[in-house]
C-alpha cells in the first residue's frame, strides 16, 4: 500500500448488487469530481457463487437508469486485496465480520461499513436487495451516491 492512489474495494456478499454499484457509483463521482487519476476502485464479494458473472440486471440498470454506467464481473475476496486496498468497504454487518477473519495479521488495510460514510443512521448498513423488489436497488443507489461523497470527504478530497 505504498502506492500515492487511494485503492478502494467495494465488498458485498456475491459481487453482483450493491458492491459492483457501490464501485460505479463512486468511480462516476470521482471521475465527475475530476479525481480519477488518484484512485483505483474494485469491487467483490465474500462468498464466489457468482463469480464471472455480470452485476444482477436491477443492479446495472438502477444504475443506468441513474446516468452511471456499469463495468464488472463478480470476483471474490482474495488474501491479496488487503494488501492491495487501503480501503475495504462492505455493506453489511455479516460481510464486515466475514472481512474481519478474512484479514491477514499485519495487514493495513482499513476494514469499515461503506453505510458509516453518509453520517445518516438509516445508510449504516446497505441491505440485499436481492430478493426484493426493483425498489430496493433504487434505495441503494441513493444510499452508496451518500455514502461515496462521504467517503470522498473523509479522504479530504471534497469540502465539507
Amino acid at each position: 500500500m505504498t502506492s500515492e492512489k487511494t485503492r478502494v474495494l467495494f465488498v458485498c456478499l456475491g459481487n453482483i448488487c450493491r458492491s459492483p454499484m457501490a464501485e460505479a457509483v463512486f468511480a462516476h463521482m470521482v471521475n465527475r469530481h475530476n479525481l480519477a487519476s488518484r484512485f483505483v476502485i474494485d469491487s467483490a464479494g465474500t462468498a464466489g457463487y457468482h463469480t464471472g458473472e455480470s452485476p444482477d440486471r436491477r443492479s446495472a440498470q438502477t444504475c443506468l437508469d441513474n446516468g452511471v454506467p456499469v463495468n464488472h464481473r463478480a470476483r471474490r475476496v482474495r488474501k491479496s486485496d488487503f494488501a492491495e486496498f487501503d480501503h475495504i468497504l462492505c455493506m453489511d454487518q455479516s460481510n464486515y465480520e466475514d472481512l474481519l477473519r478474512m484479514k491477514p495479521k499485519g495487514s493495513d488495510a482499513r476494514v469499515a461499513l461503506f453505510g458509516s460514510f453518509s453520517g445518516r443512521a438509516e445508510d449504516r448498513i446497505i441491505e440485499d436487495p436481492y430478493y426484493g423488489g426493483d425498489d430496493g436497488f433504487q434505495t441503494n443507489f441513493e444510499q452508496v451516491t451518500r455514502c461515496s461523497e462521504g467517503l470522498l470527504k473523509d479522504l479530504g478530497m471534497l469540502e465539507l
